[in-house]
């Protein structure tokens, strides 16, 4: 009886240890599984784009997303690492800048959603307003083309040039027609401008970088666009991934009224909600 219950009970020990090594060494869900948690990175200059999305990121965890941030200081590699898939999306454009670059790097990504505006504005730590200009003063704007043709146009309802009718947002320092202050353009990358301020007499800066150098858009701009302004962040992806479940969920999670609640109190205007 012993000699023929030695076998079974080995049998039986070697079956379980047997599954409890296949349980060990099982391979892990697969990404689509329910319980599998998704990284997202996500490009974005760090005020207030970085900002909205660290608000975001405890809700996201809870729903699977581990949303990780990168942040920028240029308005070039945040869109080349998002097609390289270096990254998986980004926020800090607006549309027109989006379409253009596009087209100048040959790439195609795409809009997921819109999020909020951030009014552009004039500064100077040199007049209090814009008609104190001086003759010969030198105004910087940003060097490209969508953000330079925003600030001329600025500039021309401000009533400190004039450019040719019809160009618009499109205009460039060629199209100006009328300058009677004989102002000088200074075109400087974006990020530069805050840094040059206290050198040049007037800056127009994109907002993100004036919050950046805690200048107060809706206080210490000497002009500034109104609310009605077209240009509105966006969050960016690839054709390939703009429609994955963890993109839905961070664009979701961004048009959310708690979003909306959070860039009125924390910028007091200087970011207007575009939802």
């Amino acid at each position: 009886m012993k000699k023929w219950l030695v076998p079974v009970v080995s049998l039986t020990l070697a079956f379980s240890l047997a599954a409890c090594g296949k349980k060990e060494t099982a391979p892990a869900p697969s990404a689509g599984g329910e319980n599998k948690e998704v990284t997202l990175k996500v490009g974005a200059t760090a005020v207030p784009h970085a900002e909205i999305l660290k608000f975001v990121q405890p809700k996201l965890k809870e729903q699977g997303v581990n949303l990780e941030i990168k942040e920028f200081n240029d308005y070039v590699q945040p869109n080349v690492q998002v097609f390289e898939k270096q990254l998986d999306a980004n926020f800090f454009q607006h549309v027109p800048y989006l379409e253009q670059e596009n087209k100048d790097r040959k790439m195609n990504l795409v809009k997921v959603t819109g999020v909020h505006i951030e009014p552009f504005g004039a500064y100077s730590k040199k007049i209090k307003k814009i008609d104190d200009l001086k003759e010969g003063a030198t105004v910087a704007i940003p060097n490209d083309a969508t953000n330079g043709g925003r600030a001329l146009a600025l500039l021309e309802k401000s009533g400190v040039i004039k450019l040719k009718d019809g160009v618009g947002i499109a205009g460039t320092v060629k199209d100006i027609v009328e300058n009677k202050k004989n102002v000088k353009i200074k075109e400087l990358e974006a990020a530069m401008l805050p840094r040059v301020l206290g050198e040049v007499d007037l800056a127009l800066i994109n907002t993100n970088y004036a919050l950046q150098a805690q200048l107060v858009p809706t206080k210490d701009a000497l002009v500034i666009e109104d609310k009605q302004s077209p240009y509105v962040n966006i969050l960016v992806a690839r054709p390939d991934n703009k429609d994955s479940a963890a993109m839905k969920k961070l664009a979701a999670a961004l048009n959310t009224s708690e979003v909306k609640k959070f860039i009125e109190d924390k910028y007091q205007g200087a970011v207007v909600p575009a939802f």
